[in-house]
C-alpha cells in the first residue's frame, strides 16, 4: 500500500524541539516532508509575504527526510509546500507544531501554528495544529505521543471535513492525570490588553504590550474546560467567518 504524504510545519522555527517531536512521530504512519520556519513566527496569525522575497533552504536536521527552511511565515511555508515542492503530489496530512504553548480560544486567531493548519484546510487539505500547553521550549513532550497518534490515525481512517482544520490542545500534566479526548468548541475568552510604557537607554518612548487571558466561559463543553480538567481537546475550526447572527439582524433590521 502507498504511505500516505504528511506535510509538517510550525510557527516556533524548523529547530524546535516540539517540530522534532512531530516529525519522529508522523514517520511511523507516512512519508514526511518538512518545510517550516528559518527562525520564529509565533503570534504571526495568518501573515503571508507579499512584495518580498522568499528564501526557500535545504535542511539536513531530520537526516533523510526531505526537509526545507523558509524564509516566510506558517502560512508562506504551506503554500510553497504545496504548489511549489510537492506540486505534482497529493497531501494526505498537514501537522503544525506541536507549538509550544497553548493555542486554545481566541488564540487561534493569533497563532501561526494554526493558520498552517488553516492554510491546509483553505487548500482543501486535511490538517491539524498540535499545541502543548506550556510555553517552556525544553518542554517535556513523551506524553503527548499516544494522543496525537490516536488524533493521526483517526484522520487518515476517517478523514476530516472539507475545509476544516483540526484545533489540537495537549495539557501539560503527565501522561497519567489525562482523563482523555474531547471534541469541544472554542471558549469565549479573550486577552485584556494594558501597554507599560517604557523608556530605551536614549531615552526614547517605546510600549510593551503586556496582558491577561480572561475567561467568560462557563460552559463545560469548550476547550478551555477540557484542559483545565486535564482532557485533550479538539476544536473543528472553519476559515469561513461569516456570521449567521450578524446575516440575519442586517436583513432584518438595516434598509437601503
Amino acid at each position: 500500500m502507498k504511505k500516505p504524504l504528511i506535510l509538517v510545519t510550525n510557527d516556533d522555527g524548523i529547530d524546535s524541539k516540539g517540530i522534532r517531536f512531530l516529525v519522529s512521530i508522523m514517520s511511523e504512519f507516512g512519508e514526511v516532508v518538512v518545510v517550516a520556519p528559518d527562525s520564529p513566527q509565533s503570534g504571526m496569525g495568518h501573515a503571508i509575504t507579499v512584495g518580498d522575497k522568499l528564501r526557500l533552504v535545504k535542511s539536513d536536521l531530520f537526516g533523510d527526510i526531505e526537509s526545507y527552511k523558509c524564509s516566510g511565515t506558517p502560512a508562506d511555508c504551506v503554500k510553497i509546500a504545496k504548489h511549489h515542492i510537492l506540486k505534482n503530489r497529493n497531501i494526505d496530512l498537514i501537522t503544525s507544531g506541536i507549538n509550544h504553548g497553548s493555542n486554545s480560544s481566541i488564540s487561534v486567531l493569533y497563532s501561526g501554528t494554526m493558520s498552517a493548519a488553516i492554510e491546509g484546510a483553505i487548500e482543501n487539505t486535511p490538517s491539524i495544529g498540535f499545541s502543548l500547553c506550556d510555553f517552556d521550549p525544553n518542554a517535556y513532550l513523551k506524553h503527548t505521543k499516544e494522543h496525537i497518534k490516536k488524533i493521526v490515525n483517526n484522520a487518515l481512517n476517517n478523514g476530516i471535513p472539507d475545509s476544516i482544520a483540526l484545533n489540537v490542545n495537549i495539557p501539560a500534566v503527565s501522561s497519567e492525570d489525562i482523563k482523555g479526548i474531547k471534541i469541544c468548541r472554542q471558549a469565549n475568552a479573550i486577552w485584556e490588553e494594558t501597554f507599560d510604557k517604557r523608556h530605551d537607554p536614549y531615552g526614547r518612548e517605546y510600549y510593551w504590550m503586556v496582558g491577561n487571558f480572561v475567561n467568560h466561559d462557563k460552559g463545560k463543553d469548550n476547550d478551555e474546560w477540557a484542559i483545565k480538567n486535564n482532557y485533550v481537546s479538539i476544536v473543528p475550526c472553519k476559515f469561513d467567518l461569516s456570521s449567521k447572527r450578524g446575516l440575519l439582524f442586517l436583513n432584518e433590521k438595516w434598509k437601503f
